[in-house]
């Protein structure tokens, strides 16, 4: 989605880069920035604007004219080769120009703070916001656990440990905030749901909201990694993510935050109501 607007309809008068563009944040920011008014460059590896992470020769074409970014990094901010790509990266922004960066990070992940940093470092004197996100609510719907919660289990190497999902709606919309705003420059956000929410409770809630039994089996990382290697995921990589899931979900990031409130001045949803208007049932 390439949207071009005169300047009399862009209030902004910006060209924003989205990176990442069809994924789950990209899309939204890119429906949402556009929505504003402004000029929206949808980067992806097959849309108008051609940018992929893993051709860094799509890089300058794509940021060339570009007043700022959302830089969303695939596969993941604390994957090998980050901190290479965000360095390339961050110097191409400044090579062409481009006044303002917001990357999406981890939240809790020491390895996609060294990626920060490296961008940071970078793109010295671009206006950089990080935005440090928890766990999405939309993978269970459109991500990696869905396939599992159509068949009546969320699979995953959690134990108990709750997190505090956030409806990635929830995180466009600040991603936006931080792209179209001032007084952002030089901050780390740390967005979440309302409240930490345990596995066992996010299977109870998709449940009612869909009327069908829908149960959380925990399992060790080396048995999800198992289960990764055979739905046709390198062995390695399979590993790899197995081991920032437990990393992740080893209770340091089980409480909220309120980073939401504070950028867009209301509550993030909860994930009972997020169950409830994805899977059509009643509030959870």
């Amino acid at each position: 989605m390439t949207t071009h607007t005169d300047n009399t309809q862009n209030p902004l008068n910006t060209t924003i880069l989205v990176t990442s563009a069809t994924g789950k944040t990209g899309r939204r920011v890119a429906e949402r920035l556009a929505a504003r008014g402004v000029t929206v460059r949808a980067g992806s590896r097959t849309g108008a604007t051609v940018f992929d992470w893993e051709a860094p020769e799509t890089w300058a074409p794509a940021l060339r004219g570009a007043d700022a970014a959302y830089v969303a990094y695939y596969p993941d901010l604390a994957a090998p080769g980050a901190v290479e790509a965000m360095d390339a990266f961050g110097r191409l922004a400044v090579e062409h120009g481009v006044r303002r960066l917001t990357l999406l990070s981890g939240r809790g992940e020491p390895e996609a703070v060294l990626a920060e940093e490296a961008l940071r470092a970078a793109a010295s004197g671009v206006e950089l916001t990080v935005v440090r996100a928890s766990f999405f609510a939309q993978n269970f719907s459109e991500g990696l656990l869905a396939e599992g919660v159509a068949e009546g289990a969320v699979v995953f190497p959690a134990g108990d440990t709750a997190e505090p999902f956030i409806d990635v709606d929830d995180l466009a919309d600040v991603v936006v905030e931080t792209l179209t705003a001032d007084g952002h420059a030089g901050r780390v956000h740390e967005v979440t749901g309302p409240r930490p929410v345990g596995f066992a409770e996010v299977a109870a809630a998709i449940s009612r909201a869909s009327g069908r039994p829908v149960v959380y089996q925990a399992v060790s990382p080396a048995e999800y990694a198992g289960l990764l290697a055979g739905f046709g995921l390198p062995a390695g990589e399979a590993e790899w993510l197995a081991a920032l899931f437990a990393t992740l979900l080893d209770g340091h990031n089980a409480s909220a935050t309120d980073g939401v409130k504070r950028i867009l001045g209301r509550e993030p949803r909860s994930f009972a109501d997020f169950a409830a208007e994805v899977w059509g049932g009643p509030e959870a």
